[in-house]
């Protein structure tokens, strides 16, 4: 029954992709931008080939690529040219597109890193919109590129962005963090904890770059320091969450303990899932799984604050996460929990006026709801979960995400 009930939304999100599938913005970016549209339909394509969804990822690719050369700069990963150009270099990964990579993003590097060179003051490091997201794609390009030549490049931008990280690093008794505008608007700063945005996705982006031996001196030690910051936040008991969001330079914690892919103890507890394997640490792999535990116990919505279906809040991220980790473990708990938030974001589907019934999440003081296609908040993004859902081997495009 739930089977046939998510290939039945997989189809009607497809339809309105294939049909409706634009977004209000010309970003090009892979979570808030069309890129993330391409990835969608290519992963459709190998899961249900048609000439349609091929036609439309390749469609999306060729006007991205235009975009850039008739003068599109927006830099960001979130919704930008690293984004795009990640997409882009995973596709081509996958074998879904077939391009010179080398050729065709290689133009780019010299504008990327000069954009990162520039990211400065709060927040500089952010993964969505700074210098992470930048790194992010650099990493993915040395991964991939077989020019000795370029991948010599990246590997000193890459060191160049570990040296910026060091540089700027506020140190603790605990270890060390970088400091953010907490709520710029008051002048509050402080240590963001979140995936999306904090220290969470450095722990992230630091562990993928200690796998590499090009790196590992300069990264691993980052990264120990920025752990231990991190574990230093961690409550002994709760009934929501083990981690606050943020704490500020005044030690005064947030109050917010969301379910959540951006903010809250399931991405914090991905990073030091991640880091574990790297530093083979069984203490920090074993908070990992005790943040994740207690987070599948979670079940009430005013508390979890689950108000839409989206990767980046909603229902259907906190769902990706627990299958997630399902696979990594093979814990039944994780199977349950994820289950159990699949079948209620199937029930999220009651907007007339929405994207497939779905619409996303708008805050404020007024809240609202509005219809969304993109990858993070949108209906591609959860199209992408239940593919991935049905079929557990396509799950590389959560590398967008951190999770894979």
């Amino acid at each position: 029954m739930r089977e046939q009930k998510l290939k039945d939304k997989l189809e009607e999100i497809n339809q309105e992709l294939i049909t409706n599938g634009t977004l209000d913005t010309k970003d090009v970016g892979v979570l808030s931008g069309s890129s993330g549209l391409a990835l969608y339909h290519f992963y459709y394509n190998a899961y249900n080939p048609n000439e349609a969804s091929e036609d439309r990822g390749s469609e999306i690719i060729a006007s991205i690529v235009e975009s850039i050369n008739q003068g599109y700069n927006f830099h960001t990963f979130c919704g930008g040219i690293a984004g795009a150009a990640w997409t882009i270099e995973l596709l081509n990964e996958l074998d879904f597109i077939e391009l010179d990579t080398d050729a065709l993003l290689g133009v780019l590097d010299e504008y990327l890193n000069h954009v990162a060179h520039l990211q400065e003051g709060g927040n500089f490091y952010d993964f969505l919109h700074g210098l992470i997201g930048i790194g992010y794609y650099f990493l993915k390009r040395y991964e991939n590129t077989p020019s000795e030549e370029l991948k010599g490049n990246y590997e000193k931008m890459i060191l160049e962005i570990i040296s910026k990280l060091e540089s700027k690093a506020t140190r603790s008794d605990n270890g060390i963090y970088w400091e953010s505008n907490l709520v710029k608007e008051e002048g509050i700063i402080g240590c963001n904890l979140s995936l999306s945005h904090g220290l969470s996705s450095i722990i992230n982006f630091l562990s993928r770059l200690s796998s590499h031996a090009a790196f590992s001196e300069h990264s691993l030690p980052l990264l120990n320091k920025a752990i231990s910051h991190m574990m230093s936040y961690k409550r002994k008991e709760t009934e929501t969450s083990f981690f606050p969001d943020w704490i500020t330079n005044k030690n005064e914690e947030s109050q917010s303990n969301r379910l959540a892919w951006c903010y809250g103890d399931l991405g914090i507890a991905v990073s030091l899932w991640k880091a574990s394997k790297v530093i083979e640490d069984e203490a920090v792999k074993q908070t990992a799984i005790q943040l994740l535990k207690h987070a599948a116990t979670r079940r009430d919505i005013k508390e979890t604050r689950i108000v839409d279906a989206g990767l980046c809040h909603g229902a259907f991220g906190v769902m990706h996460i627990f299958d997630f980790m399902y696979k990594e473990t093979s814990d039944e708990i994780f199977k349950e929990a994820a289950d159990y938030w699949i079948d209620y974001g199937l029930t999220m589907d009651h907007h007339e006026d929405g994207s497939a019934g779905y619409k996303k999440w708008r805050g404020g003081d007024t809240p609202t709801y509005e219809k969304e296609n993109s990858l993070l908040e949108g209906i591609a993004g959860i199209g992408l979960a239940i593919l991935s859902y049905l079929h557990p081997e396509n799950t590389h495009w959560n590398q967008c995400l951190m999770i894979g």
